[in-house]
């Protein structure tokens, strides 16, 4: 038990870091297009390199940031029906459902990374003038992904625990 405990605390607090440090993108992106936007239509003179940085950090943002949301148990939830059940009901409920994100999220981390290792072998890069490499970028969708699943294991712990005990998990 102590062992499931601490695994769920360390995936809780990554989620959390790795989730705050996304955020950070979201501002950075504005200020990258706001950069862009004045250098074209103010000074006539638009950057080569603005809308990809922008598209890549929009990318890292919804790729790595779905552990958090999985954590704070943000994502999209059928609430009509979800939240007249018991707490127990629940657990019981996502712990059943829990197989089909990890069904889906095993197949996006072996896919992802056969993508992202076949990218970043030949060399791919985006069909702008910039030209930025993208294998950093597909990367991100098998990390994005083992982030999630790991997630979904600690979640998936927690409603087990919920459905077998009716009392709530603490890690």
């Amino acid at each position: 038990m102590r062992t499931l405990r601490l695994f769920v605390r360390i995936m809780d607090k990554l989620s959390e870091w790795i989730g705050l440090l996304t955020s950070v993108l979201l501002p950075a992106m504005v200020t990258v297009l706001t950069y862009e936007i004045v250098s074209r239509y103010v000074f006539a003179k638009p950057t080569v390199w603005a809308f990809d940085t922008a598209i890549f950090m929009f990318g890292y943002c919804g790729l790595l940031s779905g552990a958090y949301i999985l954590r704070e148990k943000e994502h999209i939830n059928v609430d009509v029906f979800y939240n007249r059940l018991s707490p127990r009901k629940r657990a019981i409920l996502d712990s059943i459902t829990s197989f089909l994100l990890f069904f889906f999220i095993i197949l996006v981390i072996i896919y992802g990374w056969k993508s992202a290792i076949s990218s970043i072998v030949m060399g791919e890069h985006t069909r702008t003038e910039w030209a930025a490499p993208v294998g950093h970028f597909k990367l991100m969708l098998p990390i994005g992904g083992l982030l999630l699943f790991l997630q979904g294991i600690a979640n998936w712990i927690r409603s087990i625990y919920r459905a077998v005990t009716d009392k709530e998990f603490n890690a």
